[in-house]
């Protein structure tokens, strides 16, 4: 596939894999999502605005340059801003990819980083050099003034220029709490929306904590996704059960919806509104519970994305899109293409409890 190096949300040429149920391969301008919904689908999509994550600064024991990347938090209240964990690199900046960055100095709990206007400490070392539990120092109003001062959207180095706060900002984009963009969200705009409820659909929003996609090391990747805070407002939960009562599919946007939601569900299937933690990974031996169709971005195989697909495709079936999508062009990451899968058995009931439910990462200490 073609690396997306531009950040345009909606390209007028962008294109769409969809897989049905069936494990059939079509091809669709993405403009076109909306004739593959069938009257009476709730779409869902995460409204998270994304943090200005990316700190630069200096570890004050030895003077060194670092650059801090926000990854994690315990909860989405806008007061609980001390507490995250990070992945913190050496000299360079996003130009390097993260793979080649410097290791940062020797972290140890108790030593100071200085951010900008920021300043926090480190609480513990989270079983690996790089990733760290921070705390920082100030009330919260002077935190957020901070990040948003001193923050960058976190950077990779396939980008042709820097991305700006309001290239990482869904259409849709609400409270701040993601660490990179809810990307499949680019795909929506207010005309697409209109479409999809002339043609007799609903739409939903939860928020999601979308966290990193890589962190340039490979026993760090195997971690992800970290364990990432959800809402589910009211009115998606009885919007969700309506859909059900009627027999309609639930259409995830993006997989931080998948992962919400299904981490919501009690054993029925039923989501409850409130706010939670998604700690699952999800993947091929997972029974959905929720959703029924997920809109997502173009993904490589190795990465947790990818695996969560496996949810809904078989393994053959996805090996034959991969095919597709190198022979078609189309383009990857966050500003890439898109795909839209169905669940291989499509019928949206009788969902049974997740085999795959299981902690992946380390919790941020409480205070």
């Amino acid at each position: 596939m073609i690396i997306a190096r531009d950040p345009v949300q909606r390209p007028i040429d962008a294109k769409l894999l969809a897989i049905d149920a069936r494990g059939r391969i079509t091809h669709w301008p993405r403009r076109a999502l909306p004739k593959l919904l069938r009257r009476g689908d709730l779409v869902i999509a995460n409204d998270a605005a994304t943090l200005p994550g990316s700190l630069e600064g200096t570890h004050v024991a030895s003077g060194r340059r670092i650059e801090v990347r926000l990854v994690r938090r315990r909860s989405l209240q806008p007061d609980d801003v001390q507490d995250f964990a990070a992945i913190v690199f050496g000299e360079g900046d996003y130009r390097m990819p993260t793979e080649d960055r410097a290791a940062p100095p020797q972290l140890s709990r108790g030593d100071v980083l200085d951010l900008g206007p920021l300043r926090a400490k480190v609480r513990s070392v989270l079983g690996h050099p790089r990733f760290v539990a921070i705390r920082f120092a100030g009330t919260p109003q002077t935190i957020w003034r901070g990040l948003a001062t001193h923050g960058k959207p976190i950077q990779y180095a396939y980008m042709r220029r820097p991305l700006k706060l309001w290239d990482v900002w869904t259409p849709i984009a609400g409270a701040a709490a993601a660490f990179e963009p809810p990307s499949a969200g680019f795909a929506l705009d207010w005309e697409t929306l209109a479409d999809m409820r002339r043609r007799g659909g609903d739409f939903a929003t939860i928020t999601h904590a979308a966290g990193i996609s890589s962190t340039g090391d490979e026993a760090l990747d195997a971690l992800l996704p970290f364990d990432e805070p959800y809402a589910i407002p009211v009115s998606t939960a009885a919007a969700i059960e309506r859909a059900r009562d009627r027999g309609s599919r639930i259409v995830a946007v993006g997989t931080t919806v998948v992962r919400a939601l299904e981490a919501a569900a009690i054993g029925n299937g039923k989501v409850s509104a409130g706010s939670g933690v998604a700690t699952q990974r999800i993947g091929p031996y997972t029974r959905l519970r929720v959703i029924d169709a997920v809109l997502s971005g173009t993904h490589e195989p190795g990465t947790s994305h990818y695996a969560l697909l496996g949810a809904f495709a078989s393994p053959a079936t996805l090996r034959e899109a991969d095919r597709e999508l190198e022979a078609h062009g189309y383009r990857t990451h966050e500003y890439g293409d898109s795909v839209f899968v169905e669940r291989r058995d499509a019928s949206p009931v009788n969902r049974s409890p997740s085999a795959a439910h299981t902690r992946r990462s380390d919790p941020i200490p409480a205070a």
